[in-house]
């Protein structure tokens, strides 16, 4: 029984994975957002996140309407 609830321990450990969602900030050195980007403007803030991030339309909107961008 001790042996099972260790192989439940170990697999419960191995799924929490510490790697950053997709819309994270993965990419370092992105052009739009090092030159011409507001995050304030709604528009720019999803043309960043959509080719930095490599974001679907709909989370990007998502994100940046709660990081504030209107």
């Amino acid at each position: 029984m001790r042996l099972v609830a260790v192989i439940i321990i170990a697999l419960m450990t191995v799924a929490c994975d510490q790697e950053q969602d997709i819309t994270g900030s993965t990419t370092p050195a992105c052009p739009m957002r090092n030159y011409s980007y507001n995050p304030r403007d709604l528009s720019q803030c999803v043309n960043a996140c959509r080719s930095c991030d490599r974001g679907t339309t709909v989370t990007c909107t998502t994100s940046c309407t709660l990081k504030g961008a209107r």
